[in-house]
């Protein structure tokens, strides 16, 4: 898109190798995948779609917009402490008794099937959890990742609460979040995020600001965008699908937790791009 301030000529030369932005589009599969900002694009246009398919809420595109700044800074890729992470992440998922990943609107609206496929690789339930909570909104995010492989969702239940909380993300399953003892808890809110680590439960949190209480207040932050890290964690867990116990709690046990904030932290007010 031009800027009309720009000075014409100049500029025009100096863009004349970037694609342009494409439009409004219908479908993910016309966003050009050359495109040097596909990626963020592509987050976009499935944020927009959330919205018009009624399970994400308009709050959640100014979410979205925060997250991309801080993943632009980050380079738009997965630093390696990010990687760390992501693969104690896997090893406390492998451990676990009951996972359980929870999933907003943003989440389904991003990476429904990457969630999906992480859930049945550790044998984790799907939960969706809302903070702007309605019967239909969750009735939709269910239906939305049952399209997308999942063969029970949990969340409409709601037949436990969180303690300390007053809004409608204190809902949950008690025979889901509620009983857990691991929970991945993408893109969430600050004062939940502490609520269920004060209920001993081992939470890993994908993040872009490593500054933010979710981030501060989980066992892994994950600081990433959640396209990548999702998938990420996949990739990990299937590697680490025949590793014993031994192992598996070697890899949690050497993961430092405020390292890899203090890593994305540098990266992100360094401007440490590749």
């Amino acid at each position: 898109m031009s800027d009309d301030t720009s000075g014409g000529d100049d500029s025009d030369a100096e863009d004349a190798d970037v694609p342009d932005a494409p439009g409004e589009v219908d479908h993910e599969s016309e966003i050009p995948e050359d495109h040097p900002r596909y990626e963020s694009l592509l987050t976009r246009h499935r944020i927009e779609a959330g919205v018009e398919k009624g399970i994400t809420s308009t709050q959640g595109l100014i979410a979205e917009g925060r997250g991309e700044a801080f993943d632009y800074l980050l380079g738009e890729r997965t630093i390696d402490s990010a990687d760390r992470a992501e693969r104690a992440a896997a090893a406390h998922l492998l451990l676990a008794d009951h996972p359980v990943v929870s999933v907003n609107g943003n989440v389904a609206a991003l990476v429904p099937a990457e969630v999906v496929e992480l859930a049945d690789v550790v044998g984790a339930d799907v939960e969706v959890n809302l903070f702007n909570r309605t019967e239909e909104r969750v009735e939709a995010i269910a239906d939305h990742l049952r399209e997308h492989g999942a063969d029970e969702v949990k969340g409409l239940t709601a037949d436990g609460r969180i303690p300390g909380l007053s809004h409608e993300r204190a809902k949950v399953d008690a025979d889901g979040i509620g009983d857990a003892d691991v929970v991945v808890v993408p893109l969430e809110d600050g004062d939940r995020a502490a609520a269920l680590g004060e209920m001993g439960k081992t939470e890993i949190v994908i993040d872009l600001n490593p500054m933010s209480r979710s981030a501060q207040v989980a066992a892994v932050p994950v600081i990433d965008n959640i396209i990548r890290a999702v998938p990420n964690i996949t990739a990990h867990a299937r590697d680490l699908a025949d590793a014993d116990d031994e192992t598996l709690r070697r890899i949690v046990d050497e993961f430092d937790r405020e390292a890899a904030l203090r890593d994305a932290e540098r990266a992100i007010r360094d401007g440490d791009l590749e």
